[in-house]
């Protein structure tokens, strides 16, 4: 059985948006293609035909991932106590063994839009997981993979919600 993810209600919402975006518009567009490119004659030596037939094939790719994504999730509550860390919450902290004032912020979000590269870390993550639940002003420890730990205090915590320009992962 495939690994269930927990996705947000405006998670579902987003990939049944791009799931009828696929659909209605792109499929249609990429079979046009795909019957323009069939009717240039010899397939054998037709770059366009491959073409289209390959955006053919991953749009449909696309929507079979979607569609089973759908189906094997599990929709958890985003809302959580206004003090207390939670998913979508923007979180400042500062790392102990850090000499310095450098404060770095994170926000919490499940794992088809985490982009550490962003600070958009997983509720799975080792980090995430240590992160949820806790308040500003609480020291939090972590392990990573290889075994080792790091502390933390929470310095600040917002309440954000959802960005637009999150971005479902492809694969």
């Amino acid at each position: 059985m495939p690994k269930s993810e927990q996705l947000t209600p405006e998670d579902v919402r987003r990939i049944e948006a791009e799931i009828e975006h696929r659909k209605t518009v792109v499929r249609p567009a990429s079979l046009k293609a795909l019957k323009e490119a069939r009717a240039m004659g010899d397939l054998s030596e037709n770059f366009e035909y491959y073409a289209a037939k390959r955006d053919n094939n991953m749009n449909n790719s696309r929507i079979r991932y979607l569609e089973k994504l759908l189906r094997f999730a599990t929709v958890i509550d985003d809302s959580s106590a206004s003090d207390e860390v939670g998913v979508n919450n923007t979180v400042k902290v500062h790392f102990d063994t850090d000499p310095e004032d450098v404060f770095m912020e994170y926000r919490i979000v499940t794992s088809i839009r985490s982009d550490s590269r962003r600070g958009l870390i997983s509720t799975e993550s080792p980090l995430g997981k240590s992160l949820m639940g806790h308040k500003v002003g609480d020291r939090v420890s972590y392990t990573v993979e290889g075994g080792a730990t790091f502390s933390l205090t929470i310095i600040e915590l917002h309440n954000t919600g959802e960005a637009l320009n999150d971005k479902i992962h492809q694969y």
